[in-house]
């Protein structure tokens, strides 16, 4: 046995025999050491299995571990991809009601400005009209006036002369 190739289990231990010689070890404080010696590889080997189960299950978490924070990073990453999609499309959609509304705007201060002037073109027809009637009216009151002073005219006279003849009842 070599050093490189050298596997002791605790049966190699068990089975070990050794030559007698003139005055050796005792053979009861060989084989104790050889039993502690075994019992000690077989808490040893059953120890490494267990680490090395243990290991196998440490080394499937962080595998698992490792395949969360992968997905968590491709998540984050389509969140983060998403909210700036997200962002442009409100930006876009921003600037469309934007320029919706100043068309809107636009077009109701034309529609106010035209009913501005529609009301300005009906006050002044109606200012023209009442110019029409008070100056109609001007000249009626001026005959009646006129009919009136004629007849006070009459009346101071006495009536001796003939009724002024009416001007006109418009």
């Amino acid at each position: 046995m070599t050093d490189d190739t050298f596997h002791l289990t605790p049966h190699d231990v068990r089975a070990q025999e050794f030559q007698r010689g003139l005055r050796g070890y005792d053979p009861a404080q060989v084989e104790g050491f050889k039993e502690r010696m075994a019992e000690e590889l077989d808490r040893l080997l059953r120890e490494r299995a267990r680490l090395e189960e243990r290991l196998k299950g440490m080394v499937e978490q962080l595998r698992i571990h490792r395949e969360r924070e992968r997905a968590l990073n491709d998540a984050l990453v389509a969140a983060q991809q998403l909210r700036a999609d997200i962002q442009a499309q409100a930006g876009r959609e921003a600037e469309v009601v934007l320029a919706e509304a100043r068309q809107e705007g636009a077009q109701a201060i034309a529609q106010a400005e035209e009913e501005r002037q529609a009301v300005r073109r009906r006050t002044e027809a109606a200012a023209r009209l009442l110019q029409t009637y008070v100056n109609s009216f001007r000249v009626v009151l001026e005959r009646h006036q006129a009919e009136l002073e004629a007849l006070e005219a009459y009346l101071e006279d006495g009536g001796v002369r003939e009724a002024p003849s009416r001007v006109s009842a418009t």
